[in-house]
This record gives C-alpha cells, sequence and structure tokens, in this order.
C-alpha cells in the first residue's frame, strides 16, 4: 500500500510548500508526479518552482516543455506518470484511482477553503476505507508541521 500524508495548509500557499517538499523529494533520489486541477495551475505552479529561490534550482518541467522521462519532477494534470515518479503530490483536489506504482502520496490541500477542507476529508475516508497508511500534517502557529493522528 501507499503512504499517504496530508498536508492541512494554514499558513502558506502551494506555492511556497510545494517547493521545499520537492526539494526533499529530490534530496531522498526520488522523482515525483505533481499533479494539478488545470493546465493554467500547471503553468502557475511551474513558474512558481523557477523563481521561488533565486539561490536554489529544482529540476522539474511540464508539457509545455516536454521530455517527460528526463523530468525529476513533472507538472501535470493527467494520472499518467510519464517521468517514472516515485512520489506523487495531489493539489487542488486532484485525485487519482490507481496509487500503486507510487512509494508514497501527497495531499496538499487549502484549509481555509471549506471546499478543499470537505474534499480532503473525503479523501482522507476514501484512503483509509482502501487500507492505504495515512498521516496528517497540520501547519503550527510559526508555520512549521505537526504530526497529527
Amino acid at each position: 500500500m501507499t503512504d499517504i500524508a496530508f498536508y492541512h495548509l494554514e499558513r502558506s500557499a502551494l506555492q511556497d510548500v510545494l517547493p521545499k517538499l520537492l526539494e526533499k523529494t529530490l534530496a531522498a533520489g526520488k522523482r515525483a508526479l505533481v499533479l494539478a486541477s488545470s493546465e493554467v495551475r500547471v503553468e502557475s505552479l511551474n513558474g512558481a518552482l523557477w523563481s521561488y529561490d533565486p539561490a536554489s534550482w529544482l529540476p522539474h518541467g511540464s508539457a509545455r516543455d516536454g521530455a517527460a522521462a528526463e523530468q525529476p519532477v513533472w507538472l501535470a494534470v493527467d494520472g499518467v506518470n510519464a517521468n517514472d515518479a516515485e512520489y506523487l503530490f495531489l493539489t487542488d483536489g486532484a485525485t487519482l484511482a490507481e496509487l500503486a506504482p507510487f512509494e508514497r502520496c501527497f495531499v496538499l490541500f487549502d484549509g481555509t477553503d471549506a471546499v478543499a477542507l470537505d474534499a480532503a476529508r473525503a479523501q482522507w475516508r476514501q484512503y483509509k476505507d482502501l487500507g492505504h497508511a495515512l498521516t496528517y500534517w497540520q501547519q503550527s502557529a510559526r508555520g512549521g508541521w505537526e504530526k497529527n493522528t
């Protein structure tokens, strides 16, 4: 079963949290597939990953860039694992029925949005019923992450 971590974003935006998680992914020697809700959102995230830290470089691409198999981080709207990623990042309420190809899945959701919060709760129930190992991370008052059970 895939280990699934839910990240309840309350104090930071997705474009601020995602690069840090992707840096850790690459440091662990893993590849990532990031699913977003639309091509517009994919390109927004693509731009954010280029500019989030002027002193850093995070190799990534999208369909607009091409060469998926060469990209350690692939941004997409479909669930095709075009870069043979071991880690899956679900953003903007994106879902994927088949998680078996992935070691880990990260569900990042906006905790200030009632619709996103309800969707994340539904995903939690669904994945729990399927027998996946689940963890829940919530931002602390200082912006760090606290694991809740």
